[in-house]
C-alpha cells in the first residue's frame, strides 16, 4: 500500500467534499464544540469548547505530520456548510491496512445520507487508489448508533477489545472492532453501498 501524507487529498462527489483538516479550520468547527458537546460522548478525544477543539485539531494535524493519520474536514455541498470531520488513522503501509474513524457530524447533518457519501469516497480511495487490503473501524461498545451506521455500510464485526481505551472521565471502555476487506468491497459492499446512496437520494 502507498500513501503520500504530503499530498493534498481532495475527495468529492455531487453531495460532499473532503479536504485535509487544518488548524485554521477552527473557525469552521467551533460552533459544534460550543453548542453540541454531546457529539463526543463516546469519543476518546474530546473537542468541547475552544480549548478542546484547539487540542483536537492539533492532535489531528500532528498525526499527519507523524505519518500515521490523515484527517479531513467535511463540507456538505447540499447545505453549503461544513459538517464535521473524519480521518484515516493507524495507517500501516507494511500491512496494507488502515483504520477509518474519528468521524462526527453536527446534528443537522446526521441521518441525511451524508455519512454514506463520505464512507463511499473514503473506502473507494483506500481500496482502489492506495491499495489497502483492509479497512478497520472501532467504536465504543455502548455507541449503538455508530455501530449500526458501520454495519449499514457493510462492515463485519470481528470482536470486542475489553477495556482498551480510557474515556475523558478516566473510566475504561470496551471497543467493538469491525472491518471491510478489499475482496468484500469488490465483491458486493461497494455496489450495495452505492445502491443505498441512490435510494436515499430518491427519497429526498
Amino acid at each position: 500500500m502507498e500513501f503520500n501524507f504530503d499530498e493534498n487529498i481532495i475527495l468529492e462527489n455531487d453531495r460532499v467534499l473532503l479536504r485535509p483538516l487544518a488548524i485554521a479550520d477552527f473557525e469552521h468547527l467551533i460552533q459544534f464544540s460550543l453548542s453540541e458537546p454531546g457529539l463526543w460522548v463516546h469519543s476518546l478525544i474530546q473537542a468541547i469548547g475552544e480549548t478542546g477543539l484547539r487540542n483536537y485539531l492539533q492532535l489531528a494535524v500532528d498525526g499527519r505530520t507523524a505519518r500515521r493519520d490523515y484527517p479531513f474536514i467535511v463540507f456538505d455541498k447540499k447545505k453549503q456548510a461544513f459538517a464535521g470531520s473524519t480521518r484515516y488513522y493507524d495507517i500501516q503501509l507494511a500491512n496494507d491496512s488502515l483504520q477509518l474513524g474519528y468521524t462526527w457530524y453536527g446534528k443537522q447533518f446526521q441521518r441525511t445520507g451524508l455519512n454514506k457519501h463520505c464512507k463511499y469516497l473514503l473506502l473507494e480511495y483506500a481500496f482502489e487508489k492506495k491499495g489497502a487490503e483492509r479497512v478497520e473501524f472501532r467504536a465504543d461498545l455502548n455507541n449503538e448508533r455508530s455501530i449500526a451506521a458501520m454495519k449499514s455500510i457493510g462492515c463485519i464485526v470481528e470482536g470486542v477489545l475489553r477495556s482498551n481505551g480510557k474515556r475523558s472521565d478516566g473510566t475504561l471502555r470496551d471497543s467493538i472492532v469491525l472491518s471491510i476487506l478489499k475482496n468484500e468491497w469488490e465483491g458486493g459492499v461497494k455496489s450495495t453501498l452505492w445502491s443505498k446512496i441512490i435510494a436515499e437520494q430518491s427519497k429526498s
